[in-house]
């Protein structure tokens, strides 16, 4: 088990990547955001942007990891595995998409908010970031659990309005948020 002070500094990450949660709720994307820190010090974050740029791969990790090796301080030279000492703080667990380009750049770990039922790659759906073998990329480790009820409402608040980006509009008139979240002992590892 983890120590308070780890805890802490978990928490703290990912009250940073809430923040980038806002800023995708504003914007009317899927509020998802994300940070990734190295050497104790967020060296990028994002947010969702596929509603902005049209685009289904423009999630906020591929967002964050794109800023990462346009910068040569960040990236400076071309190497097999560039976030080999980053750890991503995200507030859903990362699809199978995002986990397996994190696999494939070598992150050092992965804490998230809430499950992806629907897209998970961390074990949710697919364990793209250990479960399943690859022959050349090493796994990482996952956590859930990190401030998992305020993504979860966020999400909620998200998915409770019209989407006007959504091709054929659906009427939400009779929808109501729900605000029981189901609880689950303390954050649990993944491997």
């Amino acid at each position: 088990m983890a120590s308070q002070d780890s805890q802490d500094v978990h928490l703290k990450w990912m009250q940073a990547a809430m923040g980038m949660v806002e800023e995708a709720l504003a914007a009317q994307e899927v509020p998802v955001g994300c940070v990734f820190v190295r050497d104790d010090k967020i060296i990028a974050r994002a947010r969702n942007r596929t509603n902005q740029l049209r685009n289904a791969t423009r999630h906020a990790e591929l967002e964050a990891i794109d800023e990462i090796l346009a910068d040569k301080e960040l990236t400076p030279e071309i190497t097999e595995y560039p976030l080999s000492n980053t750890i991503l703080y995200v507030t859903v667990e990362p699809c199978i998409m995002c986990a397996s380009a994190l696999r494939q750049m070598g992150i050092k770990e992965v804490y998230y908010g809430c499950d992806n039922d629907r897209f998970g790659g961390c074990g949710s759906v697919l364990g793209v970031n250990s479960a399943l073998p690859h022959p050349k990329h090493p796994g990482y480790r996952a956590h859930s659990g990190y401030l998992r009820d305020e993504a979860i409402m966020i999400l909620r608040r998200f998915y409770i309005t019209e989407n006007t980006n959504a091709p054929v509009p659906k009427s939400k008139t009779n929808r109501v948020l729900k605000t029981d979240i189901p609880s689950r002992s303390s954050p649990k590892p993944q491997s």
